[in-house]
């Protein structure tokens, strides 16, 4: 009897402390962005000279598990480890010009994360997109260090205020006049709406139904979209 008391202690302690590694990464991550990032862009540079702070987060998110279970929780941990690990996969390559200069850097490149070892490519559409395929709007949170992608944002993604940060940083995106250009009644967009249009093409609406459930002012009736070309320029700070 004694022995299995101590074995549930032990569990009980084991799980504790595992549960909250979860928190600790995400504080450590919002502390982490509020120093290296401005203007959706990031200091690799900064970073690269002292990378103490980013190891220390890769190695958290290795040894994190979450459940399915708690969405809201899910979902933050696994855009953070995305972001984060994006920026270990620059500063490991530092300098370049691009994240495309690094051979196979979203789907070669693994990264131990959450217990497995996961490409970039593999968080997003296995442990995102394939586990909740009704939320498009980690399109405008997952970012890829290309300025092309919606501009990374100098927090971490908590599962306390997720759900507002999903619809703020999606409305943020499609109210810049830079990432949907409308001229002269034709609308142009990211070619993120072209390589995921099944995310935002569900149950009969179409792209512009989507850009327009967010976007404050409108797209003109009847538009024709077309898509203008990725910038993949590294979202530096210089």
């Amino acid at each position: 009897m004694k022995k299995t008391i101590n074995i549930m202690l032990i569990l009980i302690s084991f799980n504790f402390i595992y549960s909250q590694s979860s928190d600790d990464f995400l504080s450590k991550s919002d502390k982490f962005l509020k120093e290296y990032v401005s203007n959706g862009k990031v200091s690799y540079s900064r970073i690269k000279k002292n990378d103490t702070s980013l190891k220390e987060l890769m190695d958290l998110a290795s040894g994190i598990s979450v459940s399915k279970a708690n969405a809201l929780e899910y979902q933050s941990f696994w855009i953070n480890a995305y972001n984060i690990a994006v920026i270990s996969g620059v500063v490991s390559n530092y300098p370049i010009k691009s994240p495309l200069d690094v051979p196979g850097f979203f789907d070669k490149v693994k990264y131990n994360v959450g217990g497995k070892n996961i490409t970039l490519n593999d968080i997003e559409n296995k442990m995102l997109r394939a586990v909740f395929p009704n939320e498009a709007r980690f399109h405008f949170v997952l970012v890829c260090a290309g300025l092309g992608c919606p501009p990374i944002i100098n927090e971490a993604y908590l599962p306390s205020k997720l759900k507002s940060q999903l619809a703020q940083q999606t409305k943020k995106a499609l109210d810049n006049p830079n990432f949907i250009v409308v001229e002269k009644g034709k609308v142009k967009v990211s070619q993120i709406f072209e390589w995921y249009k099944v995310d935002f093409e569900k149950n009969g609406k179409t792209t512009a139904d989507f850009i327009n459930k967010y976007k404050t002012q409108k797209l003109p009736e009847g538009s024709k979209i077309n898509y203008y070309p990725y910038d993949w320029t590294l979202n530096e700070a210089k």
